[in-house]
């Protein structure tokens, strides 16, 4: 099998590696990177519990090779805390409960920061609809949605 030298910038910074061809980049973050916050779901892209943000678009990392970020960057969930602290999406989850078991948590994250950088005044069906590719095995919708509109507002001025 062939291996390949790779490059990408992830959450900033430049991390350089060999891989294997059929290396996911799921698998290259979380075992060479040890970045476990990016969960593996589903392997089928359905459940979205791996996305991730690729040159800012969410992207579900169990079906993308990590050679193919190569000269990308990539954004993890690890990404989104700064020293100042939580991103409001993190703080959202936290103050609204957007979370049940907490597996699906980090690629609907990722998903609702993409979707408040492209439309910061989503309304319910935008966030919906943004993460209908995301799966939340507790049914916990209510409060993800919640989340985000609250994340939404926090980024707005804190209404």
């Amino acid at each position: 099998m062939a291996e390949h030298q790779i490059s990408v910038t992830v959450n900033g910074v430049e991390k350089a590696g060999e891989v294997v061809s059929r290396t996911l980049l799921v698998h290259w973050i979380r075992d060479e990177l040890g970045m476990t916050g990016t969960h593996i779901g589903c392997d089928t892209t359905h459940c979205g519990a791996c996305t991730v943000l690729v040159d800012g678009v969410p992207t579900k990392s169990c079906t993308v090779l990590a050679v193919q970020a190569d000269g990308h960057e990539v954004q993890t969930v690890e990404g989104l805390e700064t020293a100042d602290g939580l991103h409001p999406v993190q703080e959202g989850f936290w103050e609204k409960h957007g979370l049940q078991c907490g597996y699906c948590t980090p690629g609907m994250m990722m998903t609702a920061v993409a979707l408040l950088k492209e439309n910061p005044n989503p309304s319910e069906a935008d966030i919906r609809l943004a993460i209908s590719g995301n799966l939340c095995r507790c049914t916990g919708y209510v409060n993800i949605v919640e989340s985000i509109r609250h994340a939404a507002a926090q980024l707005n001025g804190g209404a």
